[in-house]
């Protein structure tokens, strides 16, 4: 029989003694904590972002430390996460896998295959508050699928040409383009061999390469500018998507090869179409990009010798009206409710004020746009009310279930005339019909 020794009286006292001061040291550092601080109360919030440059990085974590700092129950860790493209298989890994972050940066389009995952609370009844009425009625588009609300502007922005009057002046140019021929024309004044060694070194105008979302959101202002519609009808479907015997799309890609055969383009690295060290550089006059540069632009280019100028018209004024959606994941009530809490501050009139000003985005807020420290950055910046006034003829893109995959043929379409290698006629063609066994 094996005999098992019982604990002494001296060793369960001893026992006992260490739980009294663990439990003293408890007690003690539970008193210690500030009034409001129990950490047990505290909500933790993850937002996935892709905001880029870096610079404007910087100012998105200033303003959500802001609110960390008078939200003293809720607390929102910032996570970059990547540029769109490369966000999208997380996004939806962590949706399928029950673990999406609570709240999502990112640009509208991605709604209606959000919603069909059934991964976003509607915002309806959240937004029947009085911060509703300060939003851009013209960005409602943008967070309405089906007759619901399923997101709120981040900010908003569109697309222009940004230009250096120093590089116009030396080529002898007095006036802007306005049309897609005059635009054409300035490009070829604008590639020359500056330094006179017998090469091009300077070209007229950068075009992203690439058939990512950002090379076809800069391109779909040209088609619609050149007549062309993307989707027929009213309809917010995916199969509606018509690109064969579309006019303007035909001239739109007609125009971008065009310039590449006229010697007059620099092409991005693949998928880098939104960088600007070029056009910082002076190796290229003209960059297709929007307000959201206007933070580093001011910084980098000396003298402020750049400008910008509404994108030429086909048959009609258009630009792509861009700038990303706040979106919020089924959680917890509790959890939904605090980041809602958020929401409401990224579209308040302060957060909106100081998120333009630090990088060049647009308010979405109406009371922001006449807030008296913006006025005076517009009086300064002449650029922004360029897309301010042509915000009026922005289009979104369609946020139907799929449009990732209409982007994407688009976009390879793109990729294949800009390099040669077949018609826009038959790039369309071919793009039509690998839609067509997708979606029919």
């Amino acid at each position: 029989m094996k005999f098992i020794k019982l604990p002494t009286y001296s060793f369960l006292r001893a026992r006992l003694l260490i739980l009294l001061i663990v439990g003293i040291l408890i007690l003690t550092g539970c008193q210690a904590l500030p009034k409001g601080k129990n950490t047990d109360q505290v909500i933790h919030l993850t937002l996935w972002q892709g905001v880029n440059p870096p610079p404007n990085r910087d100012v998105l974590q200033k303003l959500v430390d802001r609110f960390n700092q008078t939200h003293s129950n809720i607390q929102v860790e910032s996570l970059y996460v990547g540029q769109p493209d490369q966000q999208m298989p997380k996004i939806l890994a962590a949706v399928v896998g029950n673990a999406p972050p609570d709240l999502l940066w990112y640009n509208p389009a991605i709604g209606g295959q959000l919603v069909e995952l059934n991964a976003l609370i509607p915002l309806d009844e959240m937004l029947a508050s009085p911060v509703k009425e300060d939003i851009d009625p013209a960005l409602f588009q943008s967070m309405e699928y089906k007759g619901k609300i399923w997101s709120v502007p981040f900010a908003t922005n569109n697309v222009g040409i940004y230009y250096r009057p120093s590089l116009f002046q030396a080529a002898g140019i007095t006036e802007l383009p306005r049309t897609w021929e005059e635009l054409r024309q300035v490009a070829k004044k604008l590639t020359r061999d500056t330094n006179g060694d017998g090469s091009i070194d300077q070209h007229g105008i950068f075009l992203p390469l690439g058939k990512g979302e950002f090379s076809v959101f800069v391109w779909l202002p040209f088609m619609w500018s050149g007549g062309g519609e993307l989707v027929s009808g009213d309809t917010q479907q995916a199969a509606a998507v018509k690109l064969i015997d579309n006019k303007g799309a035909i001239a739109a890609l007609q125009l971008w090869r065009d310039l590449i055969t006229d010697g007059s383009v620099i092409l991005s690295g693949p998928e880098r179409g939104y960088e600007t060290d070029n056009f910082i550089a002076g190796k290229v006059a003209m960059q297709i990009t929007g307000p959201w540069t206007l933070g580093y632009l001011q910084q980098d280019i000396p003298n402020g010798d750049f400008a910008v100028f509404p994108i030429p018209v086909g048959e009609r004024p258009a630009t792509s009206t861009g700038g990303e959606n706040l979106f919020l994941f089924k959680t917890t009530p509790q959890r939904e409710k605090a980041a809602f809490t958020f929401a409401e501050y990224v579209l308040s009139e302060e957060f909106q004020t100081e998120w333009a000003l630090g990088t060049g985005y647009l308010p979405a807020n109406l009371k922001s746009r006449q807030n008296p420290k913006y006025l005076a950055y517009v009086e300064k910046q002449p650029a922004v009310k360029v897309f301010l006034d042509q915000a009026k003829y922005g289009r979104s893109r369609p946020i139907f279930p799929g449009y990732n995959r209409v982007s994407e043929n688009i976009g390879r379409a793109l990729e294949s005339v800009m390099l040669g290698k077949t018609t826009p006629q038959e790039a369309l063609k071919q793009s039509q019909q690998r839609l067509d066994l997708i979606f029919k």
